[in-house]
C-alpha cells in the first residue's frame, strides 16, 4: 500500500532530494521481492528440478521488466507521462488490499523437540529345561507423541500483520552476516554475475529511447515501448535455455562426473553469453552508429534480454547449490552487490556515451562484458577449491543459525 501511495506521489518531487528520498523508501519496501522468491523455489522444488523453476522465475522477473516499457510507451503518449506513475500506484493498491485478504502470513518459528522416548516395552523371558538357553522376545515398543499442538487460527488472526515473536533478537546478526558472506569468493562471484549481467540491461534501457527516438528512426514513445516485445521474447528463450536446458545439462555432467553433481555444472550454459554478450552490444551501439536498418537493433534487444535473464538464474543456482542452508541470509550478500553495480551504471552510461560516442563506447562494453562473462570459467576451474575451503565455518554458521533460530 505505502508503494502505492509513493508511486502516485512521484510526479510532484520536484527537487532531486526528494527524488531520491522517494527512491530509498520505495528500494526497502519492495525489496522482499529480491529475494524471497528465489528462498521459496529453494525450499519447494529438488536441485534437479530448480534450474526449471529458477528460470521461471527469472522470466517473470525480467518479463516485468521488459513489459512495462510496452504499457508505459502508450500511457505517455496518449495519457500523459504522470500516468506512467498513477496506474502503477492503482495497480499496487488493489494487490495491497487483495493479499491483506486472502493471502495469510506462513512464517512460524520451529521449535525443537526431544527424541521420543518408548512409552511401553513388553518384553517376555521364557526357560524351559535345564541347559536350554534363554530366550527373549522381541520387544513391542510403541512411541510416544512429542511436540506441541497448535490451535488453528481464526480467519481474523490470519490477518493480523504481527507474525510470530522470535526468541531472539537476531537483526543484528543478520546484517553483519549480510557483510560477512562478501568475503566468501562464491557469493562475491554470484553478486557480480547477476550484477554484470543487468548493467547489460540498464545500459540497453538507459538509450533505447535516446537511439530509436532519435535521427534516424524517429520512433514514438509507443513505438519505443513496442521494441520492447523483443526484449520478452529474449527472456522467454532465456528461462528455457536456463531452466529445462539447465537441469538436463547439469543431470548429464553429474553422470558423467561418476553420479556426482557438483555446482560447478551449473555454470557451463554461460558459455553462450560468452559470445552473445559481446555481439549484442556491438550491434546494438556499434549498429546505431551505422545507422543500420532498425530490425538489426531489435535483434540486439532480444539477445540482450536473454543473457540477461541468463545471469539471474544460473547466477542465483550457482550461488543455492553451493550454500543451500545460507541461502537466505547470503541471498541478501548476492542482491547488495548486484544494485551496487546497477546503480553505479545508471550514473555512469550518459557521460560514457557523450565522451566517446556510441561506436567507441559499445565496442568498450563488449569487451568488458565479455570479460565479464569470462569469469565463470576461473569459477569452473576454483570453485570446488573455494567451497572445500570455506566447508568447515559453513556447517559451523549453519548450526549457530539454527540455534538462534534463524534456519529456514
Amino acid at each position: 500500500m505505502k508503494q502505492g501511495i509513493l508511486m502516485s506521489n512521484s510526479p510532484y518531487a520536484g527537487t532531486n532530494g526528494q527524488w531520491i528520498a522517494r527512491n530509498i523508501i520505495s528500494g526497502f519496501f519492495t525489496a522482499p521481492v529480491e529475494a524471497l522468491p528465489e528462498i521459496s523455489v529453494t525450499d519447494v522444488y529438488f536441485t534437479h528440478e530448480r534450474g526449471t523453476y529458477m528460470g521461471l522465475y527469472a522470466c517473470f522477473l525480467a518479463g516485468s521488466n521488459y513489459l512495462a516499457p510496452v504499457i508505459c510507451g502508450f500511457i505517455a503518449e496518449y495519457q500523459g507521462w504522470r500516468w506512467v506513475f498513477y496506474w502503477p500506484s492503482i495497480f499496487v493498491g488493489c494487490a495491497a488490499v487483495f493479499l491483506f485478504f486472502f493471502c495469510e502470513e506462513t512464517n512460524y518459528v520451529r521449535h525443537h523437540v526431544d527424541q521420543p522416548v518408548p512409552a511401553r516395552v513388553e518384553s517376555s523371558t521364557t526357560s524351559k529345561h535345564s541347559g536350554e538357553h534363554e530366550k527373549s522376545a522381541p520387544a513391542d515398543t510403541e512411541a510416544a507423541e512429542v511436540g506441541a499442538v497448535y490451535t488453528k487460527k481464526s480467519y481474523a488472526q490470519k490477518l493480523s500483520l504481527l507474525g510470530p515473536r522470535q526468541e531472539q533478537n537476531t537483526v543484528f546478526r543478520r546484517f553483519w552476516q549480510i557483510l560477512y558472506y562478501l568475503s566468501w569468493p562464491v557469493i562475491f562471484y554470484a553478486g557480480f554475475s547477476y550484477g554484470s549481467y543487468l548493467v547489460f540491461f540498464n545500459i540497453l534501457n538507459g538509450t533505447a529511447s535516446i537511439i530509436l527516438g532519435g535521427s534516424p528512426y524517429g520512433f514514438k514513445s509507443s513505438m519505443v515501448g513496442l521494441s520492447y516485445l523483443a526484449c520478452c521474447l529474449g527472456v522467454v528463450l532465456g528461462s528455457i535455455f536456463t531452466g529445462r536446458f539447465s537441469d538436463w545439462l547439469t543431470v548429464k555432467l553429474a553422470r558423467r562426473n561418476n553420479g556426482v553433481m557438483e555446482a560447478e555444472h551449473r555454470l557451463w550454459p554461460f558459455l553462450a553469453c560468452l559470445v552473445l554478450v559481446p555481439a549484442s552490444l556491438i550491434l546494438w551501439g556499434v549498429g546505431a552508429a551505422h545507422e543500420v536498418h532498425w530490425f538489426g537493433l531489435i535483434v540486439a534487444m532480444c539477445l540482450i534480454a536473454f543473457t540477461n535473464t541468463c545471469g539471474i538464474t544460473l547466477s542465483v543456482n550457482y550461488f543455492i547449490d553451493s550454500y543451500r542452508e545460507l541461502s537466505g541470509v547470503a541471498m541478501a550478500s548476492v542482491i547488495l552487490v548486484r544494485n551496487t553495480m546497477s546503480f553505479a551504471i545508471g550514473y555512469g552510461i550518459t557521460p560514457w556515451i557523450d565522451n566517446m560516442g556510441y561506436q567507441n563506447c559499445f565496442i568498450s562494453a563488449a569487451f568488458i562484458g565479455m570479460a565479464c562473462a569470462s569469469v565463470f570459467l576461473f569459477m569452473v576451474k576454483f570453485g570446488k577449491t573455494f567451497r572445500e575451503r570455506s566447508r568447515e565455518k559453513y556447517w559451523k554458521l549453519v548450526q549457530e543459525n539454527w540455534e538462534k533460530g534463524m534456519g529456514h
